[in-house]
């Protein structure tokens, strides 16, 4: 499946992996947010907002390259996104259903002190990754597609493939299925500016309500390398999404250091990493 991109609206879960904001040095920026039971996602922000005033209506996806920001140290985020069939009810989200699911690489600034999350999300075109192709979504719940994928990632450099993020079950995420719905839902209705946090919903009006969002559902913890490693100019970054029953993690080495097909069922996706266009 592939999608208009520039008409639908961009948000990120903060938080659905266990250990990733301490890796990423971002716990302090979440001390007084409250959640309801430990390994809760803390919130949910904005990173692409369609006909926005703001930087947030800067077009940043891209499936090739990834733009460094100029004098910011640089992570990949190697993440699952589904993209959400959204319903309202008097201007107030009501329902989510996701309809497909791909790679996806939340890109982000590492700049202690900014002053919301999305600060650190969208510095231009090209600062975020989205895979070329995404697959349907039969059911998200227990029994369906998504049960059997893996993500893992890599970033290639100087000849060697080396892990970034840990190869991760996609149940491995902390929120997942209706629960991670229903905390969404509950977030778009009564998240406010609070600390690193925006007020979500009242950004859904300020462009015009879309109906179809994506959504990325969080970053899976950093390998060593990944967490003490900035992305550096020339490097080649992929985010892999794959059916443990189809494939391996070794089949997806050999394939991209040697150029070789994977199973149909494989979604990759793969940027370089390049000074500002």
């Amino acid at each position: 499946m592939t999608f208009e991109w520039h008409t639908v609206a961009g948000f990120g879960v903060a938080g659905n992996f266990a250990e990733h904001l301490a890796q990423a040095g971002e716990s302090v920026d979440f001390v007084d947010v409250a959640v309801d039971e430990a390994h809760a996602p803390k919130g949910l922000f904005p990173f692409y907002l369609p006909h926005h005033s703001s930087f947030l209506g800067t077009f940043p996806l891209h499936s090739h390259l990834l733009v460094a920001p100029k004098g910011e140290s640089l992570q990949m985020e190697p993440e699952v996104a589904i993209v959400c069939d959204v319903y309202y009810e008097n201007g107030k989200l009501i329902d989510i259903e996701p309809i497909a699911f791909g790679p996806y690489n939340d890109a982000s600034i590492r700049r202690a002190g900014a002053p919301k999350i999305s600060h650190k999300k969208n510095w231009g075109a090209a600062t975020k990754g989205v895979g070329e192709h995404f697959l349907a979504i039969d059911r998200f719940a227990a029994g369906g597609v998504m049960d059997g994928y893996r993500i893992a990632s890599f970033v290639r450099r100087e000849g060697k493939l080396i892990a970034y993020g840990e190869d991760s079950a996609l149940l491995g995420y902390s929120y997942f299925y209706q629960k991670l719905l229903d905390w969404m839902v509950g977030k778009f209705q009564t998240q406010t500016d609070n600390g690193p946090l925006e007020a979500i919903g009242e950004y859904l009006k300020t462009c015009g309500l879309p109906k179809r969002l994506l959504i990325s559902i969080g970053a899976t913890r950093y390998t060593e390398f990944g967490e003490h490693h900035y992305l550096e100019v020339g490097d080649k970054i992929y985010v892999v999404l794959y059916r443990a029953s189809s494939c391996s993690h070794e089949m997806i080495v050999d394939a991209i250091l040697h150029d070789k097909p994977l199973h149909e069922s494989t979604l990759i996706l793969a940027q370089e990493v390049v000074d500002a266009l």
